[in-house]
């Protein structure tokens, strides 16, 4: 029989697709290798006849555990527990959907626990929402022992009424099976901890807080790929507080916001700009959930830097990732009249690099701080630095050079104190990909708008870095997680797991505990309310890529615990004056215990290394009677933007309050 050449081309992708769901069934990793599953045995709160528990664990792909559906359903939730017949040191699972062809029983919302004893269980070390696909879900976790494993189904992936629950295959995984469980001891608490995996229905190449204390992820127009300009965006909203994971495919704004610039506005909404949809600008309202279009871009963009200024306006410049290359000076948009406008005088090619695949990529991923007088600083990742005025028609003056620092593409650059013009720089690389990353940092000091700034050069970090994330913190401290020391896109080559985190008291690294997986090109990380951080992502690289991450896992700083590894006692903010306030304002805060010190942190929002919107404020008590503290907000714009921001209070023993959000309006 013959065939053309179309058929064959379907055939292949057939072969491909059946092999990539099945190798990653059994899929071994460089971090991971599963626990061979000999002598294991499995029980669950139900099943039905001919689909047992141990059809989970039997190395056939074509038979499954489901739970009870006749004579009568069982209802939600429903558990599977494995028994390993002994203690190992575990880091990860993997499940997989059944394989003929049905959806029925696909887990989706669902927690993870373990056990040595069977009887006393940990807190979920993964909790989440799987994504509705017949794909295997690999999801890793920091080392801890265990010989039980249970997974606890709360809903059931492809229908919230439906109450089934049903597994191909489970499997276990070790960072060595021969490690003596017995012997295994965590990472000292003085480099902090990776608690909590929170699975996520979408890889997450972008995200942002919301004013509602909820994370917003989103990927592309699929959960696990991305296209050009489709109108649609996957999306899924974390809420901390319950653990609980929702989806969304977002239509609304007939936007596909891949590759996009994020602000986030006065009022706390996201502004996220171009991207797949190059002039497109869509609106998250936090308080609505709603998605909104908003005005056109006048310049097509993607792979550009947004960032809110002293005025309330978001300017964006750079972005020749799409809507064509080259000339993407800067413009302006205005929230309250909903209009962008065009700064011819802001141009681009004062800030482009030097990268070998030229101004496609050049111009990517600006490092914008807006500052006083309605100005932003450009620190970066060209060496090139430069004043950018976005009022009128715009202009540009040049604030030097980055020291001896060359071009740093995806790296990072943090504002740890506003109120001194402080930047820390770390990382990046000369070109976008097939160069040598750099362990280089640097501190740049702002001082008058439109003079060269200050670069003194810091000490190296102890690992090169491209495509990682920086954090402010509120101690004023510097987290650096993941990245790659030699940046290549969708691979996971040359991770570098171990974060590090720099203190500007004593300008030096420290060290911290490793991530669970790589988080590298497409990856993201965000201070949280209580003060962890939450880091993830990855990949975006096609159905059944190995390189997808579909988690995200929290990041709890060493200043959360005592030195013998209990949680340390955290001051708390009983009352504020008042929650909204403009720049120069007074503020009491009230605590409950004494407090040394406070500060306060924008919302932050990232995508491809970028985190425009976090900036950090300390504060310093004028007066204190008993625990009422008065302090003093700066007085300009450009220092504490407007938006909503996070407050801390901060003991004498370093240790920060879970935040109370305050609304700095625009003056």
């Amino acid at each position: 029989m013959g065939y053309n050449n179309a058929d064959f081309s379907r055939w292949l992708l057939y072969l491909a697709t059946v092999q990539a769901f099945f190798s990653l069934a059994f899929a071994q990793f460089p971090w991971a290798t599963a626990v061979p599953r000999t002598g294991w045995t499995a029980t669950a709160d139900s099943f039905q006849s001919g689909n047992e528990a141990a059809k989970a664990i039997d190395g056939n792909s074509s038979t499954f555990w489901h739970t009870a559906y006749s004579p009568s359903v069982a209802p939600l939730p429903h558990y599977i527990q494995l028994d390993m017949k002994k203690s190992f040191v575990v880091n990860g699972i993997s499940y997989q959907p059944r394989q003929d062809g049905s959806s029925n029983g696909n887990i989706g919302q669902h927690t993870v626990t373990l056990s040595n004893d069977g009887t006393t269980w940990s807190s979920p070390v993964q909790f989440g929402t799987w994504l509705n696909d017949k794909v295997t879900k690999s999801t890793f976790f920091s080392n801890v022992t265990a010989r039980y494993v249970r997974i606890t189904a709360q809903s059931e992936a492809q229908g919230a009424n439906n109450q089934w629950s049903s597994i191909a295959e489970i499997n276990v995984y070790s960072p060595n099976v021969a490690l003596d469980a017995s012997a295994f001891r965590p990472p000292p608490v003085s480099q902090g901890r990776w608690e909590s995996t929170v699975v996520l229905p979408l890889v997450a190449a972008a995200g942002a807080l919301s004013a509602q204390g909820n994370v917003v992820f989103w990927s592309a127009y699929k959960p696990d790929n991305y296209g050009s300009g489709t109108g649609q965006t996957l999306t899924a909203l974390w809420t901390p507080s319950s653990q609980i994971v929702t989806q969304r495919t977002v239509t609304d704004s007939h936007h596909d916001m891949f590759c996009p610039g994020i602000s986030l506005d006065a009022d706390g909404r996201i502004t996220v700009t171009g991207g797949n949809d190059s002039k497109n600008t869509s609106i998250y309202n936090p308080a609505s959930t709603a998605w909104t279009s908003a005005a056109q871009m006048v310049i097509a963009r993607g792979y550009q830097s947004s960032v809110t200024v002293g005025d309330g306006r978001i300017f964006t410049i750079g972005g020749s990732w799409s809507g064509g290359r080259g000339g993407k000076n800067g413009e302006a948009y205005s929230p309250a009249t909903n209009k962008w406008t065009s700064l011819p005088g802001c141009t681009v090619a004062p800030m482009l690099t030097a990268d070998a695949a030229g101004v496609y990529r050049a111009d990517n991923h600006a490092w914008l701080f807006a500052y006083k007088s309605n100005s932003v600083f450009q620190a970066g990742p060209s060496k090139k630095m430069n004043w950018y005025n976005v009022s009128g028609s715009g202009s540009y003056t040049s604030a030097g050079t980055r020291a001896a620092d060359g071009d740093a593409m995806c790296g990072n650059a943090v504002m740890f104190d506003a109120v001194s013009g402080s930047i820390l720089s770390a990382g990046g690389s000369p070109s976008y990909e097939d160069s040598n990353a750099t362990p280089n940092t640097h501190l740049i000091k702002l001082g008058n708008v439109g003079a060269v700034a200050t670069v003194t050069k810091l000490p190296n970090m102890a690992y090169a870095r491209a495509f990682a994330n920086g954090v402010a913190l509120p101690d004023g401290t510097v987290l650096i997680i993941g990245g790659q020391s030699y940046p290549k896109p969708f691979t996971d080559t040359t991770p570098v797991f171990p974060a590090e985190l720099f203190d500007p008291k004593t300008n030096t690294w420290r060290t911290m505990a490793s991530i669970a997986v790589p988080r590298t090109y497409h990856s993201i990380a965000l201070l949280l309310p209580d003060a962890t951080v939450v880091a993830g992502g990855g990949g975006l690289c096609g159905t059944g890529c190995a390189q997808n991450h579909f988690d995200v896992q929290v990041f709890s700083p060493p200043y959360l615990f005592n030195a013998d590894g209990t949680r340390a006692a955290r001051p708390t903010i009983s009352s504020v004056s008042a929650t909204q306030l403009r720049p120069g304002a007074m503020l009491t805060i009230t605590t409950a215990q004494s407090a040394a010190s406070f500060s306060l942190v924008r919302y932050g929002s990232a995508t491809h290394t970028v985190n425009t919107d976090q900036r950090r404020v300390p504060l310093s008590p004028l007066s204190v009677l008993g625990f009422a503290h008065v302090v003093a907000l700066p007085s300009d714009p450009g220092v504490l933007v407007p938006g909503y921001w996070m407050l801390f209070a901060i003991n004498s023993a370093g240790v920060p309050s879970v935040a109370t959000t305050i609304k700095i309006l625009s003056s």
